[in-house]
């Protein structure tokens, strides 16, 4: 194949036309590295207010609030039957009744007074 340059279209002077079409596509070139993409690949931005979750940090608060003054009352409670022995403090004095024997005794009384 021939060597010399061969524009695509017809010119008066060659020489010329190889030195604007060398500086049409330096050009082109550059315009290629200086271009930026179309299609947005970036992260989506951080919102703040999205990730700290406010809501969640005091239920947590509260949670733990709770579970701090449990442990207190039940230290305290501790202690204090430390201090006195442990002595029990959880009799009944009462004795069960069911009402249905109360009925059934109050029944039989009637019934013998009536008898009598």
């Amino acid at each position: 194949m021939h060597q010399a340059y061969q524009p695509i279209l017809p010119c008066s002077n060659k020489y010329l036309q190889l030195k604007w079409d060398k500086a049409k596509y330096e050009e082109h070139k550059k315009r290629i590295k200086a271009a930026k993409p179309l299609v947005d690949t970036s992260a989506p931005a951080i919102y703040s207010h999205l990730c700290l979750k406010l809501r969640k940090l005091k239920l947590e608060e509260d949670q733990l609030s709770a579970i701090k003054r449990d442990n207190h009352l039940l230290l305290e409670k501790i202690s204090c039957i430390m201090r006195t022995k442990g002595q029990i403090d959880n009799k009944n004095d009462y004795k069960a009744k069911r009402k249905s024997n109360l009925k059934r005794k109050h029944l039989n009384k009637t019934e013998k007074e009536k008898s009598n």
